[in-house]
């Protein structure tokens, strides 16, 4: 190098930014890095992740050199950068690029085949990162009936980078900001809002990058910028690093011979230990590591070691290695970028030579010194790994070759796989497969397959025609293997280890551990590849976990992406890809493999990419059966579209998928995030194609019905119900044989399931009979006739109804019941109906003995089980019930309306409300009248609000079975005779307040009243209108306001949806409604199902409306004085606001105030005493008071209204104590001192009596409003002696004893002239 000019503006051109692309750039080409960063360190926010379009990723474009580092679905993310090789070294891109942009993920399109579009976008990669711990932690939330976090984020695209100019502006006004601490953060976080933005497209600030960096490096250049200054620019720096990748920001970097001295010189000046400048190291270590890509020996830059004060000067390679050797040793994210600067100055020829070994050495006796044990060893040992890591990546084979096998020994001894820390593991598994890489040449296994045409359109188009076989094995010929060699005995341990690591129990470690078994597979001679193989494939074993099961098929998938994986592997590899389809195993209350069944998808998804059709023509059939199976069943949404996207990926590569195009577009990628939709609706169309048919109802059969989901158990038999009518033959001869013996066997989920199987195929057969006008039994052997009857008498005798198993075989017995008796079975006259009829009789006798989980399940279970015996086995040829079976069915039922057990009267009251009509004719009397007694409130049974609510369901049931007749009898119909005491009954829940220890449970009560009513009412409107009288109809509207004007959002909008049925009902309307024609155009038919009665912001502001309608008056102000009164902030602000706006407007109309203060009187006169309703209305009157509504009244003397609100206040506080309740009065008691006459003496009587009441907290809130009343009402107190009375209230200790605050207060009562109240002993009267 002598002779070379060292000029100091130079700059090198090997390591100068490469000229841009006119090509606009890829979508998301950094986003997956920079999320795995973000997870790997913490730095940073976690931003949701967003499926992509699956050849939008150019890591992945086939073809390319490309691809290895891609990052499975499993995983999620994608860490290699584009155009690199297994050890992440660049490489030239070659071959055609594939088809259509898109074509996989958008749609299964090619060129020239217009072809319906596919709806699913194709994600990336078809399958999601797991959370390690959280595989099937119990039932989550779906889409539609749930909603998943994290399987799929809704997105808004960027077109560029609009805010450029606005950054530029926060940029250059840096340094007028960084002063103040405010202005400071305010800039940071509009900064980081904008560059958040695009955090899923980072490619947009491409172009804006050179000069956001330029801008801030000026500052950090400039040595006039103060500190902070300095630190603000390289935050602003490492903002933009997060959002775009350190990877593509360090070529930007200037990296000019004169800025080496100065970045030394900034990072010596750094204080490694300082938790808030460590954006500034951090971004330094990077310009760092990209300077010393300068292309001159270091040596040249130190010229005489020798300083002026004649101390020796440290050489600048040595400065280098010690401030990377210095932050290779902290806890924060500067240790990475520590990690990346040795990586690129050890491999530097000068600093390889006389530094590697010696640094090597240094990093290895860390490893050897510190243990992973303890927080400090832990940082130290992430550091040294990180150091070898990059080091081993970035290094030429022939400088780290020679010491490969001593870091591995020295890796070995570290025993990193015992670690409890994940990074560490992951780091170790890194780096063990960078070690591999290094012991065997870099080169293209010539073995590996290729396959040949990439183009989607020509697999499309060969659909059609017979596909030919087109091997492209080339493990061949030993002659075209020129470069035989011997593989290094290391070899064996490094993939010994990496087989270890698939069976980590961390995803990210399975992952890194997959990736280094398909870079090394890749390297060598074809025979020990296939050992690699067989390994692999005995990591699928029922006696591994599911993390081994994971970890293989995630190196599975990376093998056949590289072609790894030859065709004669296939046939051992597909049976192991369908079990772990499949793959779910019950740990407890849930089960794990989700994970699992996630990567398998992913081996199908890289297997359709990697081999020609003619190679998987054999399997087809299998791999399409299994990935509509988990597409439709699976229990886990982010399986379902994994395998939804796998097999489009399938139908797009391979085209020899049955019916590929018309699945996908039932079964897309959005269709299957509903569980209920894909087991209900997709199944049934997708099993009308006979490929599917059969593996579709076996898979349900064997392993859903026994699933330890219940849901699942459940939707699985409906979901046989539905496909019945697809393969009816095979239902009756093959399954339902199958699944008697399972519904008395021995597992209780299978029994279960089993049980409900055999109920609804029995059912959808005989459906399928009738509909052919065949006999019911027509697809029923004797055998499985008797099979059918047997089960209640098998689990019967084996007492199999007890205990927690009893839970699941009641509910299931009696849906059994239901499917027979609807199906009609020729049962009638069999011993076998009295066995069920004791089994619904005994299920609902013995609620109380279950959990309170499973007790409306089996009620209502039960319910429906007897009305569908009693319609089919209960009745003869005319009609008629048997009488002896009624009298004893009706008696008992109602006698057991009256046990102490209220689930037993809350069983019995819907049974009796199940009753069909000719079972109920001549009782309905008395079936009315045991009804009517379970709604009555007694002392003994003031809690059983679930059977008064039940009681109020049943009897409306009842009217709806037996019909209106005017003049007909009260035993048979409802009728004029009974009619009125059915609505008395139902008007009567409405007024349950009821409340215990599970809050307002006479809620329940009026919500069920409230819809009874409604029921019986339009029953009544559409038969005989006539029997509504105006007074009835009035009370059920004004009842319904009432309700829409309550603090409980959920009963204000069941009232108010109620309210607006019975408005808006026109075939024909209900009559006598009050004030009709306001109250549409209060509430107008178009908003009846927009109006939001949940929202009180919507709600409020109309019901408020009626307090101009006199009928409604009384009954809403009583409603919204709990809403206005109340402690739910949303409600009371609204109620509050409306009500202030009502009287508002009424302040001009002498006589509508009138009307409201009477009306409000006369709330608080009934309410007396009824704390749910004076405590509120205490505080809402202090509100109308303070807002001054009622000032009309102050200018007259003795006004009749304050007199008489001042009477009941103080009768409602009389021997209170209630905290609430007296400090809600002292504010009313303050507001009526703005009215004149005798009243101000009253008020402040009663006030002072208050500042000496027992409770300390009452006088000092007493206290404190009195002196806020005598300064908002100055007018009240002479101004003479003001100031003393204002004195004496805020310097006394009003929590001092009785006798001190008592003196103060008579002080208080002799200058304002008012009678000092006097104590009053109690008398005691003689016996």
């Amino acid at each position: 190098m002598v002779g070379v000019s060292l000029s100091p503006g130079w700059v090198c051109p090997r390591s100068s930014p490469a000229p841009r692309s006119a090509d606009p750039p890829p979508l998301f080409p950094a986003g997956a890095r920079r999320r795995r960063e973000q997870r790997r360190r913490g730095a940073g926010p976690e931003r949701p992740r967003v499926f992509v379009p699956a050849i939008d990723c150019p890591c992945r474009r086939p073809g390319t050199g490309g691809g290895s580092g891609h990052r499975s679905p499993s995983a999620g993310l994608c860490p290699e950068p584009r155009g690199t090789d297994g050890g992440g070294r660049r490489q030239d891109r070659a071959g055609p690029r594939e088809g259509p942009r898109g074509a996989a993920g958008r749609g299964v399109r090619g060129g020239g085949t217009d072809l319906p579009r596919v709806t699913a976008p194709g994600p990336a990669c078809p399958v999601s990162l797991h959370r390690d711990g959280m595989d099937g932690a119990g039932p989550g939330p779906e889409e539609g009936e749930e909603r998943e976090p994290g399987a799929v984020s809704e997105r808004s695209f960027l077109e560029s980078f609009t805010e450029s100019r606005e950054v530029a502006e926060l940029i250059a006004n840096l340094r007028g900001v960084f002063g103040e601490l405010v202005t400071r953060e305010m800039a940071v976080e509009r900064f980081v809002g904008i560059m958040d933005k695009y955090q899923e497209q980072p490619h947009l600030l491409d172009h804006h990058l050179e000069g956001m960096m330029n801008s801030l490096l000026d500052i950090a250049r400039d040595k006039g910028s103060p500190p902070p200054l300095v630190h603000l620019a390289f935050k602003f720096l490492y903002i933009i690093t997060k959002v775009r990748g350190y990877k593509r920001f360090l070529p930007l970097f200037p990296h000019e011979v004169r800025d080496l001295q100065p970045v030394l010189d900034m990072l010596a000046e750094q204080n490694p230990r300082d938790s808030e400048t460590w954006e500034t190291r951090y971004m330094l270590l990077l310009w760092l590591s990209m300077i010393c890509l300068i292309p001159f020996d270091l040596a040249r830059f130190d010229g005489n070691l020798v300083s002026e004060g004649g101390k020796a000067r440290q050489p600048t390679m040595d400065r280098i290695l010690e401030i990377a050797k210095c932050y290779l040793v902290v806890s924060d994210k500067a240790r990475d970028a520590a990690a990346v600067l040795v990586s690129k100055f050890i491999v530097r020829p000068d600093v390889r030579q006389s530094r590697m070994a010696e640094f090597l050495d240094w990093v290895l006796s860390m490893l050897s010194k510190s243990s992973s044990q303890t927080m400090e060893g832990t940082v130290i040992v992430n550091g040294m790994l990180q150091a070898l890591a990059q080091l081993f990546k970035h290094g030429k084979r022939e400088d780290c070759l020679p010491y490969a096998v001593t870091v591995l020994e020295c890796l070995d001894k570290c025993k990193l796989s015992e670690s409890n820390q994940m990074v560490l593991r992951k780091l170790g598994m890194k780096l063990v497969q960078r070690l591999g890489l290094t012991f065997v040449k870099p080169k293209v296994a010539k073995w590996r397959y290729q396959r040949g045409c990439r183009s989607l359109a020509a697999n499309l188009q060969a659909q059609g025609a017979v596909v030919q076989n087109q091997k492209r094995e080339a493990a061949a010929e030993a002659d075209d293997d020129d470069e035989e060699y011997d593989i290094p005995a290391e070899i064996e341990n490094v993939v010994e280890q990496l087989l270890v690591g698939l069976k980590d129990k961390d995803t990210i470690v399975r992952w890194s551990a997959a990736k280094g078994i398909g870079r090394i597979t890749g390297r060598l001679p074809k025979e020990l590849a296939d050992d690699v193989i067989g390994s692999l494939l005995d990591c699928f074993s029922f006696q591994e976990t599911d993390n081994a099961w994971h970890g293989g098929c995630l190196a599975l998938a990376e093998l056949g992406r590289r072609g790894l994986l030859l065709p004669s592997r296939i046939s051992d590899v597909v049976p192991v890809m369908l079990k772990a389809l499949t793959y779910d195993e019950k740990r407890g209350a849930c089960s794990v493999g989700s994970n699992v069944r996630d990567a398998a998808c992913y081996v199908c998804w890289a297997f359709a990419r990697a081999y020609e059709p003619a190679e998987l023509i054999p399997f087809i059939s299998h791999i399409s059966s299994a990935l509509v199976i988990a597409a439709v069943f699976d229990r886990d949404v982010n399986c379902r579209r994994a395998a939804s996207a796998a097999f489009q990926e399938n139908v797009g590569r391979q085209g020899t998928f049955p019916h590929g195009i018309d699945i996908l577009t039932a079964a897309d990628y959005f269709a299957v995030g509903n569980r209920v939709n894909c087991y209900l609706t997709i199944s049934v169309y997708i099993a009308g194609f006979p490929e599917y048919t059969q593996p579709m109802i076996d898979h349900l059969v064997n392993m859903k019905i026994n699933h330890w989901d219940s849901v699942i158990r459940e939707l699985s038999t409906k979901a046989l119900h539905n496909i019945t009518p697809r393969a009816p033959e095979y239902m009756a001869n093959v399954v339902l044989p199958r699944l008697l013996p399972l519904s008395v066997g021995s597992d209780l989920h299978t029994r279960h399931g089993a049980i409900l199987a055999c109920a609804e195929i029995t059912h959808a057969l005989c459906k399928l009979a009738q509909e052919n006008n065949r006999s019911v039994t027509y697809y029923f052997s004797e055998k499985s006739l008797e099979g059918l009857k047997q089960i209640h008498q098998e689990l019967c005798s084996r007492q199999l109804y007890r205990g927690l198993g009893g839970e699941l075989m009641r509910p299931a017995v009696c849906t059994l019941i239901e499917k027979l008796s609807l199906s009609k079975m020729p049962f009638r006259g069999d011993p076998i109906i009295g066995g069920w009829q004791w089994l619904i009789n005994d299920s609902l006798r013995h609620l109380t003995l279950v959990s309170s989980g499973a007790r409306q399940h089996i009620k209502e279970s039960a319910v429906s089980a007897l009305a569908a015996l009693c319609n089919e086995f209960y009745i003869n040829e005319e009609g008629e019930a048997d009488p002896a079976l009624q009298d004893e069915l009706v008696t008992q039922y109602v006698s057991e309306l009256q046990n102490t057990e209220e689930m037993i009267r809350c069983g019995f009251s819907r049974a009796l409300g199940a009753l069909p009509r000719f079972l109920l004719k001549g009782r309905l009397q008395q079936v009315l009248e045991g009804l009517k007694k379970v709604t009555l409130i007694s002392p003994e049974d003031v809690s059983f609000a679930e059977s008064r609510r039940d009681a109020l369901i049943a009897i409306a049931k009842v009217c709806q079975t037996v019909g209106v007749k005017g003049e007909g009898s009260r035993e048979e119909f409802v009728c004029r005779d009974n009619v009125d005491e059915i609505y008395a009954t139902l008007l009567n829940g409405v007024t349950d307040y009821t409340t215990d220890s599970r809050g307002d449970v006479g809620g329940w009560v009026r919500e069920a009243a409230m819809t009874s009513l409604m029921e019986v009412t339009l029953l009544l409107v559409q038969n005989e209108a006539e029997l509504i009288s105006a007074s009835i109809c009035r009370q059920i509207m004004c009842w319904l306001a009432q309700q829409s004007a309550e603090k409980i959002d959920k009963f204000r909008a069941h009232a108010g949806s109620v309210f607006l049925t019975l408005l808006h009902f026109d075939r024909p309307p209900v009559p006598h409604i009050p004030h009709r024609q306001e109250l549409e155009r209060i509430f107008p038919r178009s908003e009846k199902e927009t109006l939001n009665w949940n929202a009180a912001s919507e709600a409020f502001p109309r019901i408020t409306q009626l307090l101009a309608l006199p009928t409604y008056q009384y009954f809403v102000l009583l409603g919204l004085s709990v809403s206005v009164g109340g402690l739910t902030e949303t409600t009371l602000r609204y109620s509050a606001q409306s009500l202030f706006d009502y009287m508002k407007k009424i302040q001009g109309d002498p006589s509508a105030l009138e009307s409201f203060c009477e009306t409000l009187l006369k709330v608080f006169e009934d309410n007396l005493r009824n704390d749910r309703v004076s405590v509120p209305l205490l505080t809402m009157l202090d509100q109308l008071l303070a807002n001054g509504c009622f000032d009309t009244f102050t200018e007259q003397e003795n006004h009749p209204f304050p007199v008489k609100l001042f009477t009941l206040c103080k009768e409602e506080i009389k021997r209170s104590k209630d905290i609430r309740k007296l400090r809600s009065s002292i504010g009313v008691f303050c507001g009526l001192i703005q009215f004149q006459g005798d009243m101000r003496e009253k008020v402040f009587f009663q006030l002072f009596l208050l500042l000496c009441h027992p409770f300390p907290i009452i006088r000092k809130t007493t206290a404190s409003q009195v002196y806020e009343m005598l300064i908002t009402y100055g007018d009240v107190v002479d101004p003479a002696i003001m100031d003393e009375v204002m004195a004496i209230l805020s310097d006394t200790n009003w929590e001092a004893e009785l006798p001190v605050v008592r003196e103060r207060r008579n002080c208080l009562c002799d200058l304002l002239k008012v009678p000092k109240p006097q104590l009053v002993s109690k008398v005691q009267s003689s016996a």
